[in-house]
């Protein structure tokens, strides 16, 4: 490959390919990090036909990195054009040093290189990225689940429910399998058979915790006088957080399962790997809207209740405060898990309506001698209002931090 380095765009993720000097000096270049793509584990499946010979051969001699799509790696790649492959659907690019110059000034080369025009090497390459985006995301619910109070196998052991008993033991099975894919570089047909079954078990417990979030979101809807709202609005606040971190857990799990899932089929069918790679893209990307879908209709009945809340201030300020605080409660509870997920958010919270409004609204003096309740209930409303605004930030700088401590004790 000499001084030219390719480039692949999954839309998950970019990998980096080529001579190890020349990645690691565009990677500085373009202020970008990344992790080792591992495409040698390729090597075993693309058998001894010239191409694919040749094709080998340039991956024993080469580096391969992968980064996340972010905004920062997502502008690099629209500095350089792209050419969709009509097979995998991913944007490919060769770039070349010339005279010797530094990788920033990379020019685009018409043409694809050696790997870019070998079927075989691009379905490996694109499971590969898969399971490193999978990865990925692992470790980010992997972070989302450290922020929260309560461990998952706590709240698991918590819940008198029969569908929570095998799930402990379904993570155990499931993080065996995958300490023994690191260290053994493959899955074999003894350790796929102990974890095949687990999706099953996965899937009756998400199905049961989606249920028990729209019950809560029914019941708000249900209840029209403002002490029984408060009742429900209590209980969704201390259930929520409980229910979300088994759900994180269960998708956690099943991202686990699809990354075995791609080894398996990488073995023993390699030429199925990118439509399997792609269903289970589509499946995964179901699985979230169908999460989404939930965590959005609980927002709107929170909403909702706070809303009526904001309209019953002065007759209930105890209640109405109740409401309005489980109400921001929820919604930060909300954000931080879609965020852990990537699931994209941009709810904002009910804010109490101010008492001062409301009198002005109703033109009823009775109740002024009621302000300074009703005003501390609106002042814990708008201060949970700023909290869920910055829950993002809070929730990435805590994020960093757990990174950066685990960095540390590595090194």
């Amino acid at each position: 490959m000499g001084g030219e380095i390719e480039l692949i765009n999954d839309g998950d993720g970019i990998a980096v390919i080529g001579d190890s000097s020349v990645v690691e000096e565009f990677l500085i270049s373009e202020g970008l990090k990344a992790k080792d793509l591992g495409l040698q584990r390729l090597l075993p499946s693309l058998g001894s036909a010239a191409g694919l010979l040749q094709a080998g051969s340039e991956i024993a001699a080469n580096s391969s990195k992968w980064m996340k799509l972010t905004d920062e790696s997502a502008k690099v790649a629209q500095k350089y054009p792209m050419v969709i492959n009509s097979a995998t659907g991913n944007a490919h690019a060769t770039l070349r040093a010339s005279n010797g110059q530094f990788v920033k000034n990379l020019q685009f080369v018409k043409g694809p290189g050696a790997f870019l025009t070998n079927p075989a090497f691009l379905a490996g390459a694109a499971g590969i990225m898969a399971q490193i985006a999978m990865q990925q995301a692992m470790d980010e619910i992997t972070d989302y689940l450290s922020t929260i109070d309560e461990k998952v196998d706590d709240v698991l052991r918590a819940q008198k429910d029969a569908v929570f008993a095998d799930m402990i033991g379904v993570g155990f099975a499931i993080e065996e399998a995958m300490t023994i894919r690191e260290q053994v570089g493959r899955v074999s047909d003894v350790t796929w058979s102990k974890v095949q079954s687990t999706p099953v078990t996965i899937g009756r417990t998400q199905a049961y915790v989606l249920r028990q979030l729209d019950a809560l979101a029914e019941k708000l809807e249900s209840k029209s006088n403002i002490g029984d709202l408060a009742k429900a609005s209590e209980e969704a606040k201390t259930k929520v957080q409980e229910w979300l971190a088994i759900l994180a857990r269960c998708f956690q799990l099943q991202d686990a399962i699809a990354v075995l899932e791609l080894d398996r089929v990488l073995d023993a069918s390699p030429e199925e790997l990118d439509q399997h790679r792609l269903a289970l893209r589509t499946a995964r990307q179901n699985r979230l809207e169908l999460i989404g879908g939930s965590t959005a209709q609980l927002l709107d009945r929170m909403n909702a209740a706070a809303e009526e809340a904001n309209a019953k201030v002065l007759l209930h300020p105890i209640s109405s405060r109740t409401v309005v605080e489980s109400t921001n409660l929820v919604a930060i509870t909300v954000i931080g898990f879609e965020t852990g997920l990537g699931i994209a958010s941009d709810r904002q919270q009910v804010e109490a309506k101010r008492w001062v409004n409301a009198a002005v609204e109703t033109r009823d003096d009775m109740f002024k001698a009621g302000a300074e309740g009703v005003d501390a209930a609106v002042r814990f409303g708008n201060e949970a209002v700023d909290r869920a605004k910055f829950v993002g930030d809070k929730l990435g700088n805590r994020i960093a931090a757990l990174r950066r401590r685990g960095d540390d004790e590595e090194a």
